[in-house]
């Protein structure tokens, strides 16, 4: 029994740091890119994600309430984050590291 108590520990650590990160991935995000993603509103999405954040430290993973916030993160990552990070070009820049905002450096060749 003590190590499924282990296990249940574990998975409730893993769903705090998931949900947090959502958390914070959401709150670094340009507001504007949720509306031109045609999402809901950043304060929507931290605010369900908060409280997704806080019923996971709450609460047991055995209840209900750690569920659905594990559906609105899951949301948010698979859905909303990646669309977001495409508007704002999620730090993707495939450049080298002499790329300007209009193209590569060359030194004035």
């Amino acid at each position: 029994m003590q190590g499924f108590a282990n296990f249940m520990w574990l998975l409730s650590l893993a769903l705090i740091l998931f949900s947090g990160f959502a958390l914070l991935d959401a709150a670094v995000r340009r507001e504007d890119a949720f509306r031109a993603a045609d999402k809901k509103t950043k304060p929507f999405w931290l605010i369900i994600l908060g409280l997704a954040f806080v019923v996971n430290l709450i609460f047991n993973i055995l209840s209900f309430l750690p569920i659905l916030g594990l559906i609105a993160t899951i949301v948010y990552m698979v859905d909303v984050r990646p669309a977001i990070r495409q508007i704002t070009g999620g730090g993707r820049r495939g450049g080298s590291s002499s790329d300007g905002p209009y193209g590569p450096y060359n030194g004035g060749r």
